[in-house]
């Protein structure tokens, strides 16, 4: 809702000089539909700016999901994803988010962030996609066979 605008009639007589105000209530009321439709428009365009950052930002994050399941789509070495599968399925169920109940051990494979950054990893086992985990699962295994694994391998 506009604000009230007081209008002071030339002269500053009283209510005999006021016809004035009258006179400038319409073109006030003349501005409103304008106005509302300026903001309208203001509103409508941050939306759509809105959602063109937001499906940037979607399309990015596919892209990126992507790249990481084609970087790890093949295997290092000659372990097979049967092998790994089996690992995998006793360290933690084949559960790619499990972690351990003191915390230290996580993801599919059981890493801890010690292991887990010697095979390349960055931040959390547990969060990262599973491929990504079997990929580096594999480089552990290339690099020290079931050693790894003394219950599971």
């Amino acid at each position: 809702m506009a604000p009230a605008i007081a209008l002071a009639a030339p002269g500053g007589g009283d209510g005999g000089e006021r016809a004035g105000l009258g006179q400038a209530q319409p073109a006030l009321a003349s501005l409103t539909g304008p106005v509302k439709r300026f903001h309208r428009a203001i509103r409508v365009g941050v939306r759509r700016i809105r959602v063109a950052r937001h499906r940037r930002a979607v399309r990015a994050q596919r892209k990126a999901r992507r790249q990481r399941r084609e970087a790890f789509a093949t295997l290092p070495g000659g372990v097979s994803q049967a092998t790994l599968d089996a690992i995998g399925a006793c360290e933690s169920g084949g559960d790619p988010t499990a972690v351990s109940s003191g915390g230290a051990y996580r993801g599919k494979y059981q890493f801890d962030y010690g292991t887990w950054a010697s095979v390349g990893g960055t931040g959390d086992p547990a969060a990262a996609p599973e491929a990504e985990q079997d990929y580096r699962a594999a480089l552990l295994y290339e690099r020290a066979g079931s050693s790894p694994w003394p219950v599971c391998g």
